[in-house]
């Protein structure tokens, strides 16, 4: 299992000195990976009153900071030589889909071929709203964008017509020196995880501390043997975090190893009042239990 950590994007702030250190100390810890959640825009809270958005209240709002993946990795891939960059995930429907090709592809030359482009569909219909996209049809489109970014990234001329794309001898170039790996993350609905089983080269489960871990998985791989695909062959990548001990996460990564992931995130703790660098010492201890307990 390779051991990744989180962006602190609430805590870290705008400094560059202070972003590019964190992401050198992550990368010198040995951390594999460094992932990165994203949203364009957040809304009032107002704008969520009745709206069932699959959460008990919506994860973020208009006060949150994040940084822009694509932009922040650019960056990154100058101040680091081995991590991984990670989406985790993009919410790609929102976005238009030949920019986002083109975006991908200049991260992955630039960092040398480190790239991991974790996308979904997203949850919050005032940033779609804001965006001009649509909201209803984004699972569909999705679907077809990781097709069409795929042609776009390995072909030199591509023709396409589609539901919602079209494309009369079009490309990009540079194109990236090798396919970007695309995983899909997501909750657990049987047309979501269908999708994923179909399309994505992973998975990264949107799954609560009560999620029977074991049986959502196993429905994962009942899906992709049904759709003629080894169950070895999708990548898996759980996120593990919270305010509670280091024993704690080790037993979460515990059941998560046991499962079948490949991947796990350290999330980091939660606690608004500990800095960037103050949560990455909590995930290196976490990593060290998880060295000692687990063998990784």
């Amino acid at each position: 299992m390779r051991l990744g950590i989180g962006f602190p994007h609430q805590v870290i702030g705008t400094d560059p000195a202070a972003v590019a250190d964190f992401a050198r100390a992550a990368e010198d810890a040995g951390f594999a990976y460094l992932s990165a959640i994203e949203h364009v825009a957040g809304a009032h809270a107002e704008r969520f009153a009745g709206v069932d958005t699959g959460f008990p209240a919506p994860p973020y709002l208009h006060d949150y900071p994040f940084h822009e993946p694509f932009t922040l990795f650019a960056y990154l891939a100058g101040v680091t030589r081995r991590v991984e960059l990670v989406t985790t995930v993009l919410v790609l429907p929102q976005r238009q889909t030949v920019l986002v090709a083109k975006q991908a592809a200049e991260v992955s030359l630039l960092s040398g071929g480190r790239l991991r482009l974790g996308v979904g569909v997203g949850w919050n219909h005032a940033e779609f709203e804001a965006l001009g996209a649509d909201f209803h049809t984004r699972g569909e489109r999705a679907a077809e964008q990781v097709v069409v970014l795929r042609r776009l990234w390995t072909e030199p001329l591509v023709t396409f017509a589609g539901r919602w794309h079209t494309l009369d001898r079009v490309a990009i170039a540079p194109l990236p020196a090798r396919p970007i790996p695309v995983w899909m993350g997501g909750g657990t609905g049987e047309v979501t995880l269908r999708r994923i089983a179909g399309l994505a080269d992973g998975w990264m489960p949107m799954a609560r501390a009560s999620t029977d871990i074991e049986g959502l998985v196993a429905r994962m791989r009942g899906y992709l043997r049904e759709t003629g695909r080894e169950p070895s062959s999708l990548g898996i990548q759980a996120t593990v975090g919270g305010a509670g001990p280091a024993s704690q996460w080790a037993a979460a990564a515990r059941r998560w190893a046991q499962a079948g992931a490949t991947h796990l995130t350290l999330g980091g703790s939660p606690d608004p009042e500990l800095s960037a660098m103050q949560r990455l010492e909590r995930a290196i201890e976490v990593k060290r239990v998880l060295e000692l307990e687990l063998g990784y």
